[in-house]
């Protein structure tokens, strides 16, 4: 209620903002050490506690160790030939610098078109005397519609925060989205259109509920998917480059993007578009870089090639559990936990938002809320019951991976190569990390184990 949002869609500097008022609010900077990365982890069987060691040579020893490092928040750096050679800047849209960039009457190269890329990419096309984007995979991307908050509608939001919590807590995603329960098969396609115009008009994650099937049948999927294209041919005034940024995969395997002027972006003279679908980036020069040859001299070169997802901030802790026990060496062949929450032969070892849990799929703020309740709740246990240390049995993490796969395999998120796999990171395992089954269900499952004493987990 101290907070006030000015944005549908809140800028980078209001979200900080936001976060240092609630680091304010509830004097949280006390428990932080800033500028210090953790290096490795390992358990103690003897002493039932982890010792972490960090980059700056402290060393701190607990109990618990609760792994909050987020699932995108480790960079995905790709390692072109000659990278150090190029004699201009260099930036990563996910270590973007505090102090901003200018590009005026810069040459920039960006290289990708994923959610940043989105983002970052009109503005950069404003200030630059020339922008060129590489696309390897075009993307299906819904206006926001980002607009200033009315002061009323700000009051009225506030006035039903509880109910509108509730609705998120009940609802797939997280999200209080109005969800079409009709299929888009059963509807003829001037009514079809008519909703994805309506959702359109709207903005936001909103269109991919436009009907209830869009995720489960690729014929339904089809009929939003081509909605798009059109729409993207429509806005595109070079049929070729319209075309190009046209997506054939499936609309939602892919993390559906929302832009501001995205699409609108390519009619600019001063951008242009390069497709290394076919042809790839060969490698950086001192003066940019060459595509099948053909050189391309820049003064800035923007990485847009997103994250390891969900376990790279993980597996870059050297964690080691009970005997020496890698976590790497475990997750070799893909992550395994019970619940997203717990690794067999790691005890007292959490996870917030970890493989295994819906994370990315739903709004993660009242997710993240979840497991930090779970967690704060199991501990509570603990100690009420002298106990000391919890444990996720190997069989019950066995047949939760086996749900989490099933789960994935009855809708079309395994149809194309997205980070939801880890196919943008070469090397990594192919598989799919999030569960699918949704915030009510999982919330379900994870109070029934609490419930029956925390079913699934040896406890000592």
């Amino acid at each position: 209620q101290e907070w006030t949002w000015t944005e549908r869609y809140a800028t980078q500097p209001e979200i900080l903002s936001y976060a240092n008022h609630v680091a304010d609010r509830y004097d949280l900077r006390r428990d932080i050490e800033f500028g210090t990365r953790a290096a490795s982890a390992a358990f103690d069987g003897a002493n039932e506690s982890w010792t972490v060691e960090t980059d700056t040579g402290k060393t701190v020893t607990a109990r618990f160790v609760i792994l909050a490092v987020g699932c995108l928040s480790s960079t995905n750096k790709p390692k072109f030939d000659g990278v150090d050679s190029f004699e201009g800047a260099i930036y990563h849209t996910g270590e973007w610098p505090h102090e901003g960039v200018d590009f005026t009457g810069l040459r920039v190269g960006v290289i990708g078109t994923g959610s940043s890329a989105i983002q970052a990419i009109p503005m950069i096309a404003k200030q630059a005397e020339h922008l060129t984007v590489f696309q390897r995979t075009p993307n299906f991307v819904v206006p926001a519609q980002n607009r200033p908050l009315d002061p009323e509608e700000v009051r009225e939001m506030k006035a039903h925060y509880g109910e509108l919590r509730a609705m998120a807590h009940a609802t797939r995603t997280g999200n209080p989205f109005d969800v079409n329960p009709q299929s888009a098969l059963a509807v003829n396609e001037k009514q079809r259109n008519l909703e994805y115009e309506k959702r359109w008009q709207i903005g936001g994650l909103i269109f991919v509920t436009s009907f209830n099937d869009l995720q489960t049948s690729a014929e339904a999927n089809e009929t939003a998917a081509e909605f798009v294209r059109n729409k993207i041919r429509d806005i595109v005034e070079n049929s070729a480059t319209a075309e190009l940024l046209c997506p054939d995969n499936t609309l939602g395997c892919k993390r559906l993007c929302v832009d501001t002027g995205y699409f609108e972006t390519y009619n600019r003279p001063n951008v242009t578009l390069v497709d290394v679908s076919k042809v790839p980036i060969d490698r950086l020069t001192p003066e940019g870089l060459t595509v099948g040859g053909q050189s391309h001299a820049f003064d800035a070169i923007v990485f847009a090639t997103g994250f390891d997802a969900i376990t790279g901030s993980i597996l870059k802790i050297d964690i080691r559990g009970c005997n020496g026990l890698s976590l790497r060496d475990e997750w070799a062949a893909g992550p395994r936990t019970y619940l997203g929450l717990s690794v067999a032969g790691f005890p007292n070892l959490f996870a917030i938002t970890g493989p295994g849990s819906p994370s990315v799929l739903t709004n993660m703020i009242p997710t993240i809320e979840q497991h930090v309740e779970w967690i704060a709740d199991c501990i509570g246990y603990m100690r009420d019951h002298d106990l000391g240390t919890i444990e996720a049995a190997r069989d019950a993490q066995d047949k939760w991976v086996e749900h989490v796969n099933e789960t994935a395999d009855r809708t079309l998120r395994l149809s194309c190569n997205s980070w939801y796999v880890g196919a943008n990171v070469p090397g990594k395992p192919r598989v799919f990390m999030p569960y699918i089954g949704g915030m009510p269900v999982y919330r379900e499952k994870c109070d029934a184990v609490a419930a029956a004493g925390y079913d699934g987990f040896r406890l000592s």
